[in-house]
């Protein structure tokens, strides 16, 4: 993605790692960027973790397959936006990414997503840790397999793109669009978790502590960068908004939305 002969464009960029929201607040705010970029014809950048451990279901599992994994019964539950495999949040930190439709021209999906994993990788290296974007001999490979045979869990499963560190994934994203507008958003796994002991972290396989706020500090320049970007602060007074309470009340914090599968 070359923008060395355009100008910067304004972002907003909000840190949120150190506020404490529910689950349903956490995807509601990932949505509600979509609507609030395309307001304002400008990208928004987020950053933020986890009160509680909590399992995120993908847009097209189904509720009773939690069941399956025994380790994530006890936690907070929500149903993402987006597909793929279960998501256990907890020692992470979780990123999103608005582009509106007017911007989209010039961040078109599959460089967006390229351009995130990238500069991730270049920032890993900083910290001394080695990964590399996961690619499959067989692009179609991923399609053809069923839900069935697909593990429970995201960072079980391999999809090309995906950040791999010592044969395990350790970063995954997820892109969809609402009313033109595209949102990505991932998750980068710090540490293991006890309620996912099977996934292990960047902690365990390499011996580096990374905490959110540490990696966030060093990755945010490099993506904005990358991307042509100029850092604004984020006004926190939107949060005040009724629309965004009515997206976590009536949909992601809502029995009927957790169990629609």
């Amino acid at each position: 993605m070359a923008h060395s002969e355009r100008s910067l464009l304004p972002c907003q960029v909000l840190n949120d790692c150190s506020i404490a929201r529910t689950a349903a607040e956490q995807m509601a705010l990932d949505e509600w960027m979509l609507e609030l970029a395309n307001e304002q014809h400008t990208p928004l950048l987020r950053f933020y973790t986890w009160a509680k451990p909590t399992l995120s279901l993908g847009y097209f599992q189904r509720y009773a397959d939690r069941k399956s994994h025994q380790p994530s019964l006890d936690c907070v539950i929500v149903r993402r936006a987006t597909g793929g495999g279960a998501i256990l949040h907890d020692h992470e930190l979780t990123y999103s990414l608005a582009i509106p439709k007017s911007k989209l021209s010039s961040y078109q999906s599959q460089p967006l997503y390229d351009a995130c994993h990238e500069t991730l990788i270049e920032t890993f290296s900083d910290f001394g840790v080695s990964t590399h974007s996961y690619l499959t001999s067989d692009p179609s490979a991923d399609a053809r397999t069923s839900k069935a045979e697909q593990p429970f869990l995201c960072f079980l499963r391999r999809a090309t793109g995906d950040l791999i560190c010592q044969d395990f994934k350790v970063v995954g994203s997820a892109q969809r669009r609402v009313q033109g507008a595209l949102l990505q958003h991932g998750s980068i796994l710090l540490a293991k978790s006890e309620f996912a002991p099977e996934l292990p972290g960047i902690s365990e396989l390499t011996g580096k502590s990374l905490s959110a706020e540490e990696l966030m500090q060093a990755w945010e320049p490099r993506l904005l960068q990358r991307l042509a970007l100029e850092k604004k602060s984020f006004s926190r007074n939107f949060l005040d908004m009724d629309r965004f309470t009515e997206i976590a009340n009536i949909k992601f914090g809502a029995q009927t939305w957790l169990k629609k599968r």
